[in-house]
């Protein structure tokens, strides 16, 4: 059978030229705002790619182009990010998370989505665990 043809797709959330360090200096919360500076040394220690921010509110590390496998469409897009949300922080691993079943729990408190593993705060789970989890994550893609 042959391969399906992809269309590269235009996207909204793209990689701009803003500063990452005003991004997350501009946080309020003092733990949300350390901890974004952690995760920021832990993807990029582990990526081997700087800090960029994809669109307002994405800090995202390295690029890829992902193909979707239900439509064919592809995009261009990071290997690994994270977003500071009002609720928790969003982590977005190329990997499908609930795959890690027996990793996850080890992590500690986190919530799962479609592709997203969400934490309220580093010191709420083992970070030697999430450390493991990104660079699998990099290992997939």
């Amino acid at each position: 059978m042959p391969a399906k043809k992809t269309k590269l797709v235009e996207i909204k959330t793209k990689a701009t030229i803003a500063s990452v360090d005003d991004f997350v200096n501009a946080i309020s919360d003092e733990q949300t705002r350390n901890d974004c500076h952690a995760i920021i040394k832990m993807m990029e220690k582990a990526s081997g790619d700087p800090a960029v921010m994809w669109g307002p509110a994405i800090i995202g590390f390295g690029h890829r182009i992902y193909t979707s496998e239900k439509t064919g469409r592809s995009v261009d897009w990071m290997k690994i990010g994270f977003s500071p949300r009002k609720a928790n922080i969003s982590l977005y691993l190329s990997v499908d998370i609930n795959k890690h079943t027996d990793t996850l729990k080890k992590l500690g408190k986190h919530k799962t989505g479609k592709g997203c593993l969400y934490i309220n705060k580093l010191a709420d789970i083992d970070v030697k665990v999430l450390e493991g989890l990104i660079k699998e994550s990099l290992k997939n893609k």
